[in-house]
């Protein structure tokens, strides 16, 4: 008996037994590959056994930065996954889809004046060029702040800012 998760097990079986029995390149057998491939790298992010280890590694005397290096992450985000209880975990995780929920993933189109990356290509010059004349009073500008917190900095290179 192995230490992964059913789940995992099974999907790492399916994944090597298309690899095994592979013999076409037509698009559905491609796309199985594709799928079988999203199965498991899901499997594997949820996997118990990670969790299971990290903790046996942290019990051993590991830091986390030899955990970091080992799942080849950031300090931080092995921190972020890792650490506390199950239940802290649990709540991190919770937050994080919450936030994702919460949150458009496009970028607003009504927004006042040009982004930074806009007016740095209208005028020629780089984003950092724009952050100095804005700091210089070169160039107006303010930052914008959505109803759900995001906030965008926005220039205006043909006069002032206009006022919220």
């Amino acid at each position: 008996m192995g230490f992964l998760d059913g789940e995992t097990r099974a999907a790492l079986d399916a994944l090597a037994a298309l690899d095994a029995g592979e013999t076409q390149t037509d698009a559905p057998a491609a796309l199985d590959r594709v799928r079988a491939v999203r199965r498991l790298l899901r499997a594997l992010e949820a996997e118990p056994a990670v969790l299971a280890a990290v903790r046996e590694a942290r019990d051993g005397g590991a830091d986390w930065a030899e955990v970091a290096a080992a799942a080849g992450l950031s300090e931080g985000a092995a921190k972020q996954r890792w650490a506390g209880d199950d239940a802290a975990i649990a709540e991190r995780r919770e937050a994080s889809r919450k936030r994702k929920r919460e949150r458009p993933s496009s970028r607003p189109s009504e927004l006042p004046g040009l982004s930074v990356a806009e007016a740095a290509a209208k005028l020629g010059v780089t984003a950092q060029a724009i952050y100095l004349r804005v700091s210089r009073g070169q160039l107006a500008s303010r930052t914008v702040e959505l109803p759900d917190g995001r906030k965008y900095k926005r220039v205006f290179p043909d006069g002032d800012a206009p006022e919220d």
